[in-house]
């Protein structure tokens, strides 16, 4: 994978599948990222073309799709089954068009378990700095 700098505490290189509007599937490379400043989110950063495109969205979410169909607006993700192998469906939307993408569950397992031991789940408002949102928000 040709790895861009990805700043995360907790990052994991995977090959999401990715089908587009003809039935294709694509190989995309990507690094899931998790950055304890921005504890309750996770990025997917996809290593196509000149730059890195990255979507943001909540950890909450890729949990929870794991185990149920769940999203609102332009990210759904659910568990399935393809060719036999447990995988982890991610749909995202924006103006642009729609992506269907498909990631292995025991990588997505794997990250969310990294993410889970830097910082266990409920305990996301101690690892936000507020001076520095206010600061971000002000800039």
């Amino acid at each position: 994978m040709n790895r861009q700098p990805v700043v995360a505490d907790v990052a994991l290189d995977v090959t999401l599948e990715c089908m587009d509007a003809a039935g294709n599937r694509h190989r995309i490379d990507t690094v899931l990222g998790y950055h304890r400043p921005d504890a309750y989110a996770i990025t997917m950063t996809f290593m196509t073309g000149d730059e890195p495109l990255t979507w943001t969205f909540a950890r909450d979410l890729l949990i929870s799709g794991m185990h149920a169909p769940t999203g609102d607006g332009d990210v759904h993700i659910f568990p399935s089954i393809t060719n036999g192998r447990a995988v982890i469906v991610i749909t995202l939307s924006s103006p642009d068009g729609h992506l269907l993408l498909e990631a292995r569950t025991d990588q997505v397992s794997e990250f969310i378990e990294g993410t889970l031991e830097l910082v266990p789940a409920g305990s996301e408002s101690s690892q936000v700095n507020v001076d520095d949102l206010i600061a971000q928000i002000l800039s």
